[in-house]
């Protein structure tokens, strides 16, 4: 997306210098910052996959997500918006260990992931809305939106996304004293997991079976 961003503002720019176009460098400019966006989330992303590895915060990683929701935003791109919105959220609770300073951004990326028809995105808003409600002790409502993030990776056919979205339900279902349906979920959470090589996630598959005995 982002070459044909920068294809699209080439062409903006020869438009302008030579057919005379000026007002083509305000759709170059809406291009640009799209680039930048997209920049500035992927950076975000690969800081936060560094910090899941090594546990090392970098306050870069917060900064990166808010310019790119600074840019979705202005350029009108709601999708675009939900996902920046979501790895704010995700900063604050992930690795600040901050929830209600996630939770503003958390729900107005699943409301906006709503109304963009962006099902991804809203699988892992309202997942991390779930495990904000587990913190809070309330395990019940916390599975009414893990189970809202499985059935739709189910609907996305997202395997190693449905792996972890079972581990969270199992987790939720040992919170709420229901040990017997945390271990059905936790043992089809890592047959999935198997089956589709996502073996970073098996880690944490067997990290919570230990905890479950």
């Amino acid at each position: 997306m982002a070459d044909d961003r920068l294809l699209h503002a080439q062409k903006l720019y020869e438009q302008a210098v030579f057919g005379g176009d000026e007002g083509a460098l305000v759709n170059a400019d809406a291009e640009l910052d799209g680039v930048e966006a997209d920049l500035a989330l992927a950076r975000g992303r690969v800081m936060h996959a560094r910090f899941l590895s090594e546990r090392q915060p970098d306050a870069r990683e917060l900064v990166l997500f808010e310019r790119a929701v600074e840019f979705y935003e202005g350029l009108g791109d709601i999708r675009g918006e939900a996902e920046a919105r979501f790895w704010v959220g995700c900063y604050h609770q992930v690795v600040k260990g901050d929830t209600a300073a996630a939770l503003p951004a958390l729900e107005r990326s699943a409301a906006l992931a709503e109304a963009a028809g962006d099902r991804l995105t809203r699988s892992y808003a309202v997942r991390h809305l779930g495990f904000a409600e587990l913190a809070a002790g309330r395990p019940h409502t916390a599975r009414e939106l893990l189970e809202e993030s499985l059935r739709l990776r189910r609907e996305l056919d997202f395997q190693p996304g449905i792996a972890a979205a079972l581990l969270a339900l199992a987790e939720a279902a040992s919170e709420a004293g229901d040990v017997e349906q945390a271990r059905t979920l936790i043992t089809e959470a890592a047959d999935t997991g198997a089956a589709c090589g996502a073996y970073g996630t098996l880690r944490w598959i067997g990290a919570f079976r230990d905890e479950l005995g």
